[in-house]
């Protein structure tokens, strides 16, 4: 097809120009495009090969549904940035990431890869790439268990930048909307601001360093500079998507897939269902067309990560012989106390997942997974499972009546804007002045902040409760006068709820006040198993 137009330019006495516009067959824009390509590479190791990276050519009007998966990531180019959507296995372009693997390290390598989980420890997601030495640099913002990535880091195979996850949804949304940079108050007074997790290590020798954040001060407070995220390519999943592009997603498989469309040069989806137009009515979609450029069927199976199901065992029973988990359900229950009715609240993993179990059945309070869901409910049983409802943890829940879902950027709105009323996290450390550091053990655990940075940013306005174990396995307090290991945020904590005791934080003064103690437990164990001086309440109460 072709049509040709004249016009009179404005410039005094031009000729007139007549433009040509020919639409060419695919086979002829990608043969075009492969003979003007040119790769150069340096054969001592794979790793510092060049790559020309860059986006496949765009081309309007062509028919956007590919009879191939291979076909469509055929000109994908080496040195690509790919973003990859999911929130670990949930909603990650399993077919598309298999015919990109299956291209091989020879012909697609040196690829940045954007991601919030750069592949998981039971393989999935990401991980072909990875261990198959296609990618050189992930930026995510969570390893969790993945030992393979993180020895891979660790012997300078590949950089890792890591990113808080509501920082990295922003840095996307921006990314797709023209922003370029833009103000966060995550990560403030941590190794984020500073530049000190550093990208790329090889025998402890610091190869590529982290990049320090600059600041700016606004009505009194701090935050740090993002800069946006742009990609060449997109790999998502839709379930169903029409032959205009339109997508439509299922619960929480659009945590990043709306993000990474709407910022890469070229998105392509892998569609449960391939859909004529018009059969999605209008409300029915979340992404439209216009951000979609290659169409392919889905084929390879879902995965779920952590099938975790609902137990009709009562929790208190099944204590009586587990101590650890007595432990556990001791802390749950007294964080139990801090959902009033009516609350919106966000719980971390582990420990704050099993405070609603103590809720009465009229409490009304609405939880928040910071993956996308607010009014998220228990864990399933085996005739409610599905695939595309999980919580941050990655485990199979449900969703409540009234339940909503989004995106990470929007998830990650509420909670710094100050909407959600009280947030629950685990701890490696809390300091007496409200300091709390829960990600990082230099040179023993890298997993990463996930969304907890993101989670303390505005401790002004939601309320921080940490619930821990008194003790590390060693027998170490964690609750200590100063945090020695890297901070997730600075005079965050609110609360502190143990299985020994529940402290008040004083963040501005900066001090302990000691309001409960556990049943057994008496003042002078608190004060041997705690690293920190603290004041005792007049009145002290015992938890229930």
């Amino acid at each position: 097809m072709e049509f040709a137009c004249s016009f009179v330019p404005k410039l005094a006495g031009a000729p007139a120009v007549q433009i040509r516009v020919t639409q060419t067959s695919r086979a002829g824009w990608r043969l075009k495009q492969h003979t003007s390509q040119t790769r150069s590479f340096r054969t001592s190791t794979a790793f510092f090969r060049e790559a020309p990276g860059g986006a496949p050519t765009k081309v309007r009007g062509q028919r956007k549904v590919f009879d191939s998966v291979d076909e469509a990531v055929a000109d994908i180019k080496s040195g690509s940035t790919i973003l990859s959507a999911g929130f670990g296995l949930c909603g990650t372009a399993e077919t598309i990431i298999g015919a990109l693997a299956k291209r091989g390290p020879e012909s697609l390598h040196s690829l940045t890869a954007v991601s919030n989980n750069a592949g998981t420890a039971i393989g999935g997601g990401l991980s072909p790439l990875i261990t198959g030495g296609q990618v050189s640099k992930a930026i995510c913002s969570f390893l969790g268990n993945n030992k393979a990535l993180e020895k891979k880091y660790l012997n300078g195979e590949i950089a890792i930048e890591l990113t808080p996850q509501g920082t990295l949804a922003e840095k996307l949304r921006c990314g797709g909307a023209g922003i370029p940079a833009f103000f966060t108050p995550t990560g403030v007074n941590t190794f984020i601001q500073s530049g000190q997790i550093h990208q790329r290590l090889k025998g402890g020798e610091v190869i590529e360093p982290g990049v320090a954040r600059e600041t700016r001060i606004f009505d009194g407070r701090i935050y740090n500079m993002e800069t946006a995220i742009h990609g060449d390519v997109a790999i998502l999943r839709a379930h169903k998507v029409d032959e205009a592009g339109n997508c439509q997603f299922r619960y929480t498989t659009q945590s990043f897939g709306p993000l990474m469309a709407k910022a890469a040069k070229i998105s392509i989806v892998e569609a449960e269902h391939i859909v004529p137009v018009g059969e999605l009515k209008s409300h029915e979609i979340d992404l439209p067309g216009v951000f979609i450029d290659r169409i392919v069927q889905a084929t390879a199976d879902k995965i779920i990560e952590v099938k975790t199901l609902r137990s009709n065992e009562d929790p208190e029973e099944q204590g009586k012989n587990n101590p650890a988990l007595a432990r556990r359900n001791r802390i749950a229950k007294r964080a139990a106390k801090e959902l009033k009715p009516g609350f919106y609240a966000n719980l971390g993993v582990g420990m704050p997942t099993l405070a609603p179990s103590y809720l009465p059945p009229d409490a009304n309070v609405w939880i928040q997974s910071e993956n996308g869901i607010l009014g998220m409910g228990p864990y399933p049983t085996e005739d409610e499972l599905d695939a595309d409802i999980i919580n941050a943890g990655k485990e199979t829940v449900t969703l409540v009546p009234g339940a909503s879902v989004f995106d990470s950027s929007e998830s990650f709105g509420m909670i710094r804007g100050g909407h959600i009323d009280v947030s629950m996290l685990g701890a490696l450390q809390v300091g007496a002045n409200g300091d709390l550091a829960n990600y990082m053990i230099p040179g023993k655990v890298f997993k990463g902040m996930g969304g907890a940075m993101d989670l303390v940013s505005n401790p002004d306005e939601t309320k921080i409760v940490v619930l821990t174990d008194h003790v590390d396995k060693s027998g170490k307090p964690k609750i200590v006068q100063h945090c020695t290991l890297p901070l997730t945020g600075a005079r965050v904590v609110s609360t502190i709820i143990t299985d020994l005791a529940v402290f008040d934080v004083d963040r501005k003064k900066g001090g302990l006040t000691l309001i409960e103690l556990a049943p057994g437990v008496e003042l002078e164990e608190v004060k041997q198993k705690t690293g920190a001086t603290f004041e005792v309440a007049e009145i002290l109460g015992r938890m229930e």
